[in-house]
């Protein structure tokens, strides 16, 4: 029983470790821009993003010619970068919701993939400075 408690809570210690472990600073301070197609429905959508101290703010285009702006959380993780997010968007369209994953491909390009409920399923390429 007491293996079982001391297992439990070094585990959940590891996990809140790697989340709050400090990157480098000038890493953080360097924005990372992406571009992102998707779609949904049978339309194309659009989108440009970047990223700076686990923040990110992409600007897209969904069906219908609606536009917006997501606010985006990153968790960042030693080779993926998990996020959350949430937007605004024109033409009757509301509140989005989004969330998804950047995958570190080399030291300078990313790849990811996510879904926003008003621009759909996409994916995404992005470079590091």
């Amino acid at each position: 029983m007491k293996i079982a408690i001391i297992a439990k809570t070094l585990i959940a210690s590891l996990g809140l470790l790697v989340l709050f472990v400090p990157n480098q600073a000038s890493a953080q301070l360097v924005p990372q821009p992406w571009v992102s197609v998707g779609g949904k429905d049978g339309d194309t959508t659009y989108a440009i993003g970047a990223r700076a101290l686990n923040f990110g703010v992409e600007v897209g285009t969904g069906p219908d010619g609606a536009t917006g702006v997501d606010v985006l959380k990153f968790i960042n993780l030693p080779v993926i970068s998990p996020y959350l997010g949430v937007g605004l968007y024109s033409e009757d369209k509301g509140v989005a919701v989004s969330g998804g994953v950047q995958v570190s491909a080399t030291d300078k390009v990313f790849v990811g993939a996510g879904y926003n409920s008003v621009r759909g399923v996409n994916g995404q390429l992005g470079i590091k400075f």
